[in-house]
């Protein structure tokens, strides 16, 4: 209480976010203590067969919780950072939010702006943090609590907490376990400005540093001239999204799960091995991949057996 009788003014906060991932940051913030004054997501998009315009998950979570939002296009109009200041926010928290925020932006808040990432920084500043780390084949991970400055993920990490990648773990798994880890870094980071202090700056190692680019549908065909380990992570990376694709016996397919096998073979990357109840064997340039789960073009996900039972031809021991 002040001297007056009067309760301190809390603490003014911003959240800026869009997909699933941000979910429980904005929880942790509507639960922190700290007065969210607005939240910040990106506009409505087509989604779905009849391409609809969609909310994101954020701003249904916001609308639910009855705060204000704003869906501008871009946060470096005039107009659009006019906004954002007549809100006197005294901290901006950003988390996948998916727009620029530009030096003027930046500057507003009184304690800046914190970001929270999906990386244990400076590896894999960028887009896709989540998906390279399992596809370089990284054994830990983690979330970052950043300062943000002009650079892309280039700001000094406050807090930061790891989680080890685990051998089944796939994009979904790692983005859902991170996602609440993230959650749990900002609230310890709110707890204690909200006590009066801020957590330690630590300025980014100069080395170490690595660049987590954009994921395109594109890159999500299997190589079969690739070693198999490499393969296994692809698929693990890109499920739930883009998802691996390849061709079985010349019909294509996506491929949902596989493990890779430490197998000598002289046949032609890309061919099947063996084909059963267990899975279905590919050739590759170092190894064998076994696919236990895929889908037809139009179908649904199917484990390798039930595949199977569509293209008797294909099957074959070993």
């Amino acid at each position: 209480m002040s001297a007056a009788g009067s309760a301190e003014p809390r603490l003014r906060l911003v959240f800026a976010g869009t997909p699933d991932f941000a979910l429980p940051s904005l929880a942790a913030c509507l639960a922190s203590g700290a007065e969210v004054v607005a939240v910040y997501t990106q506009p409505d998009r087509p989604a779905g067969r009849g391409r609809k315009l969609s909310p994101s998950p954020v701003k249904q979570a916001a609308y639910a919780a009855g705060v204000p939002i704003e869906q501008p296009v871009s946060l470096k109009a005039v107009g659009a950072q006019a906004t954002l200041a007549a809100l006197r926010p005294d901290l901006l928290v950003v988390v996948a939010y998916g727009l620029i925020l530009p030096p003027a932006v930046l500057g507003l808040p009184t304690h800046g702006c914190w970001n929270v990432h999906a990386s244990l920084l400076p590896r894999w500043r960028g887009a896709a943090p989540i998906q390279r780390a399992i596809l370089a084949g990284d054994r830990v991970t983690g979330v970052s609590l950043m300062q943000m400055d002009a650079g892309l993920d280039t700001g000094a990490v406050l807090l930061e907490r790891s989680t080890p990648i685990h051998a089944d773990d796939t994009g979904g798994s790692l983005h859902d376990r991170l996602a609440e880890l993230g959650a749990q870094v900002l609230a310890e980071g709110l707890a204690a400005l909200l006590a009066g202090t801020v957590p330690p700056a630590r300025a980014q190692a100069d080395t170490g540093a690595s660049y987590a680019h954009k994921l395109e549908k594109s890159q999500a065909e299997l190589d079969w001239q690739q070693a198999a380990v490499t393969l296994e992570r692809q698929v693990r990376a890109f499920d739930p999204w883009p998802v691996a694709t390849t061709h079985i016996a010349g019909e294509p397919v996506r491929v949902w799960a596989a493990q890779a096998l430490d197998r000598e073979h002289a046949a032609v990357p890309g061919s099947v091995l063996a084909a059963g109840a267990e899975g279905i064997d590919v050739a590759c340039g170092n190894g064998a991949l076994r696919i236990n789960a895929l889908q037809r073009a139009g179908g649904r996900r199917l484990s390798a057996a039930d595949y199977l039972n569509g293209r008797p031809e294909l099957r074959q021991s070993a």
